[in-house]
């Protein structure tokens, strides 16, 4: 069984990208949400409005995952249409690229590291750490872990953390969040001016929420489940990083292609060049990764990789608050 530099070497001819491809499946993905908000906006039936609302919300998840890939340099590497375009998507859904990839890089080299898990990724502490916090510290600590903050992570996440934060701490760094907040409320404003709350609701928020809903979540349940491991810095590897602290979310087929095969995060984290739509073939082909633990949106996993709140350096296992 190949491992370390062998097995990220066995994976690179997986990252040959289809130009073809990339750019079908981004104008495709566009297209298709394009329409599907115009039919949330223009529809005169309810019941259609509802379920192109939810529609908008699913393909904007497939789309974030092209734009992330974009970020990665998966694919349509150096293209300038490419890059104004994912520009402007980035803008749209809160997730400017001067704070997305700043974060994610930093999440792709330090995953399940302890002490530095806290940027671009949901704060993982060990129970030691946590005794020794006060009960202030602590309801921050389990806040920012909370099932709330997860799921409405349009507000929490993109919002607040990726484009308000960023603004006051640093606006010369990260001007365009104050772009994609201008932005967003001028598109809200717009909205209840021409077609009413009703249409806020329908074509910009609930759509907003399912993806960076369910987006914080299939990202935060991909680093924290019942297995996962984590490390001190002098004995993190970056392979093991990915095989055992990455999950494989089992989808089924459609749910597969509206989050743009991001359930294969496992090999994603191995070698982040292969292109969403090779991350399948990637791990049919490396018996090396066809081990990796597993999640699903099964209940009795959601509710369990939810309950999880500090490592147990002691006992190597992830722990609920009820077993402290």
């Amino acid at each position: 069984m190949r491992s370390g530099k062998e097995l990220i070497l066995a994976t690179k001819t997986y990252t040959n990208e289809n130009r073809y491809k990339s750019w079908y499946y981004t104008f495709s993905t566009l297209l298709f949400l394009i329409i599907s908000l115009c039919l949330t906006y223009w529809n005169l039936n309810n019941v259609l409005k509802a379920f192109f609302s939810l529609l908008s919300g699913l393909l904007l998840i497939r789309m974030f995952v092209i734009y992330h890939d974009h970020q990665h340099h998966a694919i349509l590497y150096q293209s300038k249409l490419a890059n104004v375009l994912m520009k402007i998507f980035s803008i749209y859904i809160l997730a400017p690229t001067s704070v997305w990839k700043r974060s994610h890089d930093f999440h792709h080299n330090h995953n399940s590291k302890l002490h530095v898990s806290d940027i671009g990724s949901f704060p993982t502490i060990t129970k030691a750490q946590y005794l020794e916090l006060n009960k202030k510290e602590q309801f921050y600590y389990l806040a920012l872990r909370h099932p709330l903050n997860i799921f409405l992570g349009y507000l929490t996440v993109f919002m607040y953390s990726f484009c308000i934060q960023s603004t006051v701490k640093s606006f010369s760094k990260h001007w365009d969040c104050l772009i994609a907040l201008i932005v967003h409320f001028t598109i809200g404003f717009l909205l209840v001016f021409f077609g009413g709350v009703e249409n806020l609701f329908l074509t910009l928020i609930i759509p907003h929420l399912i993806a960076c809903g369910l987006g914080s979540y299939l990202f935060y349940v991909q680093h924290n489940f019942p297995t996962i491991s984590f490390a001190p810095q002098s004995d993190w590897r970056y392979v093991d990083a990915a095989l055992e602290s990455t999950s494989y979310f089992k989808m089924n087929r459609i749910m597969r292609w509206f989050t743009g095969n991001i359930g294969y995060h496992h090999v994603h984290h191995l070698n982040s060049r292969i292109p969403f739509y090779r991350l399948e073939e990637a791990m049919q082909d490396i018996p090396e990764l066809q081990d990796a633990p597993t999640t699903s949106f099964n209940i009795k996993e959601i509710l369990s990789c939810l309950s999880l709140k500090l490592w147990d350096a002691e006992h190597k296992k992830m722990i609920t608050l009820k077993e402290i």
